[in-house]
């Protein structure tokens, strides 16, 4: 189960995120601190390895963990499943390697966003910002593959589980319904919030119940769910 943390930074939009980076290598570390600092993002530390991760997001609880997927130790999807889990940031990965186990593996853990090393500089800054904002962000390059990920474990769950099923969505009140549809067409809290006239405070709440009724870690792994199950 999600459990999502409160977040005293967030509002209709965050001007200066929070940033822990994770990577093992210091020179990856060293340039992305670069880059985000010169565009107002404050990176408030760095770990090399998963359980420095987990060690580091647990006392500086940053907006935001750029994190690294295969690092010696324990690996980045672990690290990210207990950094959502235990409430201690939102997860963006950025790695080079963008194969279906990763994608779908990282998706599973809770993480927001999903974006490779060879991002350009202005989209890493966005999507960082994103995220602090309580959005999602997608490599095109990757999203349809991780779209299909998803479908194929709805098809096929593991033993012993369920797939969620279309009663998980009928559960939904009629305003969890309507932030579904938002979520699906891709709109922000802010542009929920517009729509359908109530605060981005009150849109978290309901984007945060319609992720535990569908049994979804992320707005990414939910649409993915309903679609699957529409498709």
């Amino acid at each position: 189960m999600v459990r999502r943390r409160p977040h005293p930074g967030r509002g209709a939009s965050v001007t200066a995120p929070t940033v822990l980076l994770a990577d093992d290598h210091g020179a990856i570390r060293a340039g992305l601190r670069i880059m985000l600092e010169a565009q107002g993002i404050t990176v408030v530390g760095e770990a090399a390895d998963g359980d420095v991760a987990v060690r580091n997001a647990a006392a500086l609880r940053p907006d935001v963990v750029l994190m690294d997927l295969r690092m010696p130790g324990r690996d980045g999807i672990s690290a990210t499943r207990e950094i959502v889990e235990r409430g201690f940031g939102d997860v963006l990965v950025l790695t080079s390697f963008d194969e279906d186990e990763l994608v779908f593996g990282a998706i599973r853990a809770g993480a927001v966003g999903f974006l490779l090393k060879t991002v350009d500089a202005p989209t890493l800054v966005q999507a960082v910002r994103s995220v602090a904002a309580g959005e999602g962000a997608l490599d095109p390059r990757v999203t349809r593959r991780a779209l299909a990920a998803v479908v194929r474990s709805t098809d096929h769950p593991a033993p012993g589980t369920q797939a969620p099923g279309r009663r998980a969505q009928d559960d939904l009140t009629v305003r969890e319904q309507e932030v579904l549809d938002g979520i699906l067409q891709g709109w922000s809290n802010a542009q929920l919030a517009a729509r359908l006239r109530i605060s981005v405070p009150t849109v978290k709440t309901h984007v945060s119940n319609v992720l535990t009724k569908l049994g979804a870690r992320s707005r990414s792994h939910a649409a993915a769910l309903v679609r699957g199950r529409e498709g």
